[in-house]
């Protein structure tokens, strides 16, 4: 296995993109306590578990070292906002997921966050295609993935763990020959 990237910040126009580690469970855990930010996650609980968060946050630098996902702490000014990652990575792909808290959508973070992740994903972790989905309900994700060039392969029905109940998820996909 070749070495994995280094764990180094990203920095944007107005974010950084820290590579996230176990310090970063208190916020994240306030994020996901919102039902709003839950509730578009598949494989989130509500309320959140602080344990089981706690032992995800504590797998991450273990993930990136093995090169099975990269998980990005975003900042604002110092302080945390969401996260963005890339995860599920073998043979070439991941998929990339994001979530911010609900005082910085439609702001374009989430955009321009997911911007420097797709860059990092094909350029730094040589990834030739990246995976991303979302809730049919949630326009504003796929405006999101839109706008970043995944087009969409299929739409399927996905147990949602948040919602306790099956949504439709809209399934899109990125190859790095299509970027220019």
């Amino acid at each position: 296995m070749p070495n994995p990237p280094s764990r180094q910040p990203i920095a944007t126009e107005r974010l950084v993109l820290r590579p996230s580690v176990a310090g970063d469970t208190e916020r994240a855990f306030a994020i996901r306590s919102d039902w709003e930010v839950a509730r578009m996650l598949s494989r989130a609980t509500f309320p959140p578990e602080r344990a089981a968060m706690a032992a995800w946050f504590g797998e991450h630098e273990r993930e990136w070292r093995d090169g099975r996902a990269y998980r990005f702490a975003v900042e604002r000014d110092g302080r945390v906002i969401g996260i963005v990652d890339i995860d599920g990575v073998a043979d070439g792909e991941g998929e990339l997921g994001y979530w911010f808290e609900r005082a910085s959508w439609g702001q374009g973070f989430a955009f321009e966050a997911a911007s420097a992740v797709v860059r990092f994903g094909f350029d730094v972790a040589g990834l030739q295609r990246i995976r991303a989905g979302h809730a049919v309900d949630n326009l504003a994700s796929g405006r999101v993935l839109e706008k970043l060039g995944f087009w969409a392969v299929e739409t399927v029905w996905r147990e949602s763990v948040s919602r306790g109940a099956s949504v439709e998820v809209r399934r899109l996909v990125l190859a790095r020959e299509t970027l220019g």
